[in-house]
């Protein structure tokens, strides 16, 4: 078979590279179907882009490579794509867009533009044996134990990264990198609940309360939930991806709230109540009685004085924890690190080693904070190539 260009890997970025890239186009993928992180995300609705969107909500070795790309195809423009596909969406809360509907209307759209334009897809179709070839690129196609050799000009590897391996997530696209002396930086999960040792919040499992979760330099404020492993919700999951093996992270339980004031003016009305009493107003009571053990949270409001506030106050707000680690890659939402962006064309995303081999998507070391910015990493690189391998 030859073909002008091949594309491994049908997921966000690969469908998208489908779907505009001119000439004869192949796309193969293992699973049994196209698009399967999308149908699964946002609960089934999928959050595909975020009105927020810009490199600032990107981390990467190189915090300008992903400038070019989201530029060139913002929110806007997928915003505008679904649109005229009928495609009903809602913001749901910090400038996250979902499907009102269902996230299978992606697919369907995207399964649609790639069929439009003459796009071939392969699926429960395996793709190895790859190498350089006078034309381009040679690589064995299998299904069901038929071989077929095909012969790409171009090839473009949009097989994401390792986070939920039970989809079939591996490292292969780091591995073609390897080969075609490609470099690849460190990966890791990323948007991932963090573990403690010896079961520590067990007792608090299921409870969720509003933090400000800060790893490193980056603090989120969204709420944080309690698991019988540790800790999850979207402020610890955001602030995951700045963690480092061995840091502590702080948490602020009452970021909305000047508690210290709160807890003045209480005294000196209900200054007989009893402190943990009071702070369950502002805090979930199981959560008050488990701090009440570990921060000594006794007496009546009346009994606190002034230093003894502010103290509580400031342990409330800065809690410093230290977690044991993450639960990797099995429940992790990305992948850091990946495909190294010094290694690639910022505007086409074509390997400077190796030319007309292209790298989009999750593969590359390019990650989005949680709440749709990496569908937008996939739709914006995704198209950055398939222009690229169009003009």
């Amino acid at each position: 078979m030859q073909v002008d260009t091949a594309i491994i890997g049908a997921g966000a970025a690969g469908m998208m590279c489908a779907s505009y890239t001119k000439g004869r186009v192949l796309i193969v993928d293992h699973a049994r179907a196209p698009g399967e992180k999308i149908r699964i995300s946002g609960g089934g609705r999928c959050n595909f882009t975020n009105l927020h969107c810009g490199p600032q909500a990107f981390l990467s070795r190189n915090p300008h490579f992903a400038k070019s790309a989201l530029a060139r195809y913002t929110q806007w423009d997928f915003i505008d794509l679904i649109d005229r596909h009928g495609i009903q969406w809602h913001e749901k809360t910090l400038g996250q867009l979902f499907c009102d509907v269902s996230a299978k209307d992606i697919v369907a759209m995207l399964r649609g533009l790639m069929q439009q334009n003459g796009a071939e897809l392969h699926l429960q179709t395996t793709a190895r044996d790859f190498a350089k070839s006078p034309d381009g690129f040679v690589f064995t196609m299998e299904k069901e134990g038929q071989r077929t050799q095909v012969q790409a000009k171009t090839l473009v590897i949009a097989t994401g990264g390792k986070s939920i391996p039970k989809m079939g997530a591996t490292g292969f696209g780091y591995d073609i990198a390897a080969q075609f002396d490609v470099s690849v930086t460190p990966t890791r999960p990323g948007l991932v609940p963090f573990t403690f040792a010896d079961g520590k919040f067990t007792d608090l499992a299921g409870i969720a309360t509003a933090a400000r979760v800060t790893a490193g330099l980056q603090s989120f404020d969204e709420a944080l939930l309690f698991t019988h492993r540790g800790l999850s919700g979207p402020a610890i999951l955001q602030a995951s991806s700045y963690w480092k093996d061995g840091q502590q992270i702080e948490v602020n339980l009452t970021p909305n709230t000047d508690l210290f004031q709160a807890l003045r003016t209480q005294r000196a009305h209900s200054g007989r109540r009893n402190l943990t009493t009071v702070l369950g107003a502002h805090l979930p009571a199981r959560l008050v009685d488990h701090l009440a053990k570990n921060m000594a949270l006794q007496g009546n409001l009346a009994d606190q004085s002034d230093k003894r506030l502010q103290s509580l106050c400031q342990s409330l707000s800065q809690w410093a924890l230290s977690p044991t680690g993450t639960e990797g890659y099995r429940t992790a939402e990305v992948t850091l690190g990946g495909v190294d962006t010094d290694a690639l064309s910022a505007k086409t995303m074509e390997a400077k080693a190796a030319p007309g081999l292209f790298f989009i998507g999750e593969a590359v070391d390019v990650t989005g904070w949680l709440g749709g910015y990496n569908f937008q990493w996939a739709w914006s690189s995704g198209m950055a190539a398939a222009r690229a391998l169009s003009g």
